[in-house]
Formats: structure tokens, sequence, C-alpha cells
């Protein structure tokens, strides 16, 4: 049976006086509570369930093949060489039975040997037809609980590589140790995301263990590793009978601490090893799951220990959580939820009965300061998320801003005007603190998406507007209003919108560019792109900024302003993104037109 992360199995209550919550609600206690402390120790069952065969699966399914090959006219020569792969070995081989020796009989060449192997491995059409000879439900949620800190150490007695690829396909690249030699020059365990360590090798390894003999010692260096683990970590124990691995059911023997407990999860009964040991160990059982079933089960429960802890979060604590999340797609349903819920918080805030719409205009600054002070975590998870991200949560990004634009489509039945405009300034200040750290990060073509994509339907005009008009600063901010209440100490300011932008941005952005210097260069290119867009709508215009003077255009080609017009090309990333209408005619004349406004009609000193 698999199934998906989704739901969540329960195990089956111990007999007797067993434990009096179910074993899965112990182990995932266990697990949040302390991640990192536990390794997974897998065995066979994990994998089976992908069409996988055991190791000695392996080897009798080879005599079979050998039998049939050698004796072509007993149809039953393949199936009685399997009963007793030893017996046949001893009358048919040479020295004991197991992957070398028989490897080498049937394919003496590297090539032929790989081949040989690869039908047990890896898939063909048909495997791929019915999922098999691929990471299943174990193995996706193993690599979840690597990615979310849960596990760092998994021990497998199986040759397979399906824990890898699994790992990979999320992004996360394992240290494997497959061979007794990689031991002593291993990465510490404590400083790698993740250790696969396969007690008896890979598929592809020529020395891996089978055999009784193969499995009733380990190397010097390998012994001292495994102790370690074992003395260090707690353990879950899944697929893994211990009636063959005698090395490794002595070494759990061994073990005289047990510093964590121990979750042993087993399908059907136990055989003697496992019962003895569990019995030593005082291992918590959890009976009546698959691994299918098992580490699925455990990501759910503990997502929703996760969800049931997350009461609202500092401003602090939401940024270092995106920091993790992001390069982790395993959790981009985190990245979802941290943006989102801020979008609404701020959004919650911001039509609440603090934002008086009809009162006098002496309300301005006290409503443009909460309006900020609103969206000071949402501001945070831009400017962070933003500079960090690859691109591959562009559409969250634009998708905050469409939210916080709509919060003026509907029309309050009396209102102040420069305060009903202001409602916007949550949207402006989102849009600002994402366009300038996608400046800083050099991601362009999601500032282009920024300032074209999302809409905003005025009810007063009925026609839709981008960002780069509807969010005009002129537009949003009445600049005779603000200069009521920030202003500098000798005077006014020429743009009191730029001016007072820069201010309340500048704290979410400080940890992203802490030189002011360069903070203020990065505004101005902002704007002055930004400015390109708005003037290619309708009826659009250029925004008012510091990004004018003189000292930010430049005075000759090589400017920031009028080396923005050498970048305008098929390949510029706001091109690119669809600003423009993608055309570079269209581009050079918002260019045009923007040089021509700033030199008749800008205040430019």
């Amino acid at each position: 049976m698999t199934t998906t992360s989704a739901s969540v199995p329960t195990a089956s209550p111990g007999t007797g006086t067993g434990p009096a919550f179910d074993p899965m609600v112990t182990m995932t206690t266990a697990v949040h509570a302390s991640p990192g402390v536990y390794a997974l120790l897998l065995g066979s069952g994990v994998s089976t369930g992908a069409g996988i065969k055991t190791g000695w699966g392996i080897v009798t399914d080879l005599v079979r093949r050998a039998a049939t090959a050698q004796d072509p006219g007993s149809p039953t020569a393949g199936e009685d060489a399997a009963s007793d792969p030893e017996a046949w070995w001893a009358q048919h081989g040479d020295g004991d039975l197991g992957y070398s020796a028989l490897l080498g009989a049937l394919a003496p060449a590297p090539s032929a040997r790989q081949a040989q192997l690869a039908r047990y491995f890896e898939a063909d059409d048909e495997d791929r037809e019915q999922g098999l000879k691929a990471p299943g439900a174990a193995h996706k949620a193993i690599a979840q609980l690597v990615a979310r800190g849960s596990v760092r150490v998994i021990v497998t007695t199986n040759f397979d590589n399906l824990t890898e690829r699994a790992l990979t396909d999320i992004g996360i690249s394992p240290q494997v140790i497959h061979q007794p030699g990689g031991y002593g020059g291993a990465t510490p365990l404590a400083h790698s995301r993740a250790t696969i360590i396969k007690l008896h090798g890979d598929y592809l390894d020529l020395d891996s263990r089978n055999t009784v003999d193969e499995l009733s010692a380990y190397p010097d260096a390998q012994q001292e590793f495994l102790d370690r683990v074992l003395d260090e970590y707690g353990l879950i124990v899944c697929g893994w009978s211990a009636d063959w691995d005698h090395a490794l059911v002595k070494s759990i023997e061994g073990t005289r601490s047990r510093r964590y407990p121990m979750f042993w999860s087993h399908y059907g009964a136990l055989g003697d090893a496992a019962r003895r040991l569990t019995a030593q160990h005082r291992a918590t059982l959890i009976p009546g799951l698959t691994a299918d079933e098992l580490f699925p089960g455990l990501v759910a429960r503990l997502d929703a220990l996760d969800s049931a802890a997350d009461a609202p979060v500092t401003r602090e604590i939401a940024v270092a959580r995106l920091k993790r999340a992001l390069p982790d797609p395993v959790r981009r349903i985190e990245v979802h939820d941290l943006i989102d819920q801020a979008t609404t918080e701020a959004l919650q805030r911001a039509t609440g009965d603090a934002h008086s719409l009809s009162g006098k205009e002496g309300g301005y600054a006290d409503s443009a300061y909460r309006y900020r002070a609103d969206t000071g975590t949402l501001l945070h998870l831009l400017a962070t998320g933003v500079f960090h991200d690859d691109g591959t949560y562009d559409d969250k990004w634009i998708r905050a801003l469409q939210r916080l634009l709509r919060i003026r489509e509907n029309v309050p039945g009396s209102y102040n005007g420069p305060l009903e405009a202001l409602r916007h300034y949550p949207a402006l200040l989102a849009l600002w603190t994402a366009g300038i750290s996608a400046v800083l990060a050099r991601r362009e073509h999601l500032l282009g998406r920024l300032l074209t994509e999302p809409v905003f339907r005025s009810p007063f005009t009925s026609r839709n507007q981008v960002p780069a008009d509807a969010l005009d600063p002129g537009r949003v901010l009445n600049g005779e209003l603000v200069s009521t209440f920030y202003r500098p100490d000798d005077g006014t300011w020429i743009y009191p919108e730029s001016e007072l932008l820069r201010r309340d941005t500048r704290e979410p952005l400080r940890s992203i560019e802490p030189d002011d210097a360069t903070y203020q260069r990065a505004c101005s290119r902002f704007e002055l792109l930004s400015s390109l867009v708005a003037l290619d709508q309708p009826n659009g215009r250029p925004w008012y900024g510091k990004y004018v003077y003189g000292s930010e255009w430049g005075d000759d080609d090589s400017g920031p302003g009028p080396g923005v017009r050498t970048e305008i090309s098929p390949t510029w990333p706001l091109l690119s993104a669809g600003a423009f209408g993608k055309d570079v005619d269209r581009a050079a004349a918002a260019y045009a037109r923007l040089t021509e406004w700033r030199s008749r009609y800008a205040r430019t000193w």
C-alpha cells in the first residue's frame, strides 16, 4: 500500500502494557523536539515496494539465470538452483558465493558486469510505465525529513540509489559513503546536511556485501564509524529484519548507552534477533506500517506540529524562516504561507478603523505612519526574498503586489481625496522595496514584471492601470501634505514623495545593502526605470523623484541616466519581461520623452 504525505496512517497500538499514546505520536513528538538527533536505519523493506530486489535476491536471480543458461534443456534448472544458490555454486562455481565471484564468472569485463546489474536497479520502459525502480513515497518522504532538518544521517543496508535520487531531486547533494576507504576522509556528520552510509556497498561496487560470511564483520574504519553513529544518535528502524546482517546486529547489541530512544517499525512479525534488540534497548515498536506509510505519515505529523506551533511570528523569525525555506524546494508551501500571511495582515490593518478616509487632512501624517508600520514584516520579507530568490518564487512576489493593489478597487461612501489615494501606500511601499531589491540583485526581469503584470482597475475611470502608472508616487502621495510632516531642518524637499519613500524603505533593505550610497543609487535607477515604463502607458507621465538630479542622472554619456539608453536592446531585461510590448523602438521613445521632460520641466539641482 502506498500513501502520500497528505495522509496520516495510524500505527496499531502495542499489546499488554504498551504505551499510552499511539507509538507514531511518541516518535513524532521526539523527532519534532530534537531535529537532527535521530538517524534512520533502512533495510530492504524500504525499497522492495519500488521494485528493487534485496542483495541476496539479486544473487539468487543471477544463479537462476546462470543455471538456466548452463542447462537449457532442463525446464527446472534455474528454479532448482535458485532454491539453494550456495549448493549450486559449490558444485559449479569457484570460491564463496557473492557478487564478486558470481559476476566475475558471468561477466569478466566491467562494462558487462554493469550491464548484468542494470536490470535490477535501473528502470526500463516497462518499469517506468509502472512507476518502479524510481524513488517511491518512502524515499520522497525521507528526503523531506532531511530537507526540513529532522534527519541528517541515514544508515542503509540497501544497494540501490533511490534515497540519493530522492534527495537530489529536491536539490540536496548528500555525502554518500559506500566503500570501506570512504570512512576515514568523510566530512564530519555534524557538518554535512545529509550523509548516507551504505553499509553493504552500492550495486556498482563489486565488493558489495551479501553472503552470510561477508555480513559477519565490518572493516575496522567502518565499524568505528558505525559505532559512533549508534552511540550519538537515536534510531528509527524501518524495513530491516535483522535476520542476516550479523555484524550490524552485533554493533547494535554492543551499544552500551542509548542517549536517545529507538523506534522500530515492522510490518510482519519480528524475528529472534529483532526481538532481542528491541528488548535490550526498550525500543518503541510501530507495527503494521509499510515504509510507504511510515515516513509520509511522519512528515505529515511533523508538519501538523509546525502549524500548531505557528503562533504569530516576529519579523526576525519570519525573515529567518524565509531564508531557510527559499533554497529548499520541499518548503515551497512555507514560502507561500509566509508571504501570504504577511500580505493578509497588512491588508487587514490597512482596511481597519485605524485609517479614516473622511477625516481632515490633519490625520494624513498619522495614516502614512500607520501604513508603514503595518507593512513592516511584509517589506522585510520582500527585500530578503526578492534578493535571494533565483526566480523560483517570482509569481509569489507579484501576487503579493496584486493583492495590495486591489485595496482601492472599492470606493467608500465618503472620503477625503488625499486620504483615499493614500490607501495605495502599502502597495507602493511593496513595489518600491521589491523593485529596489531586484535592482540590487540584478534581477531587472522581475522588476519589469512587477511594473507591468499586476493590474489595478480604477473605480473612478474603469480603466486598467499597471503599477508603473497606478503606483506613481505622485498619484499615491500628496507632496504638499508630506512636506508638512517630513522635511529637512532648513526647509522643504524638492521631491518629498521620493524622499519619504527612500526613508521608509531603508530599514528593510539595509540587511541586503548596508551601504547608504549604493542604496541611494539603486533607488534612483528604480525611479528612472519605473518612469520609462510609466511613460509607455496611455496618458502616462514620468515619476517625480531625486533620480532627475544632476548628481544622480549624470552629466555625460557614461552617467547612470544616459547609460540606460545604451542598455535598450532586444535582450534588455525589461523588454524580455514584457515591458514596452517587447518593442525596442517603444522603449527608446519613452527614454526620449523622459530626457525631454527632464531638460524642460524637472528641477534637477
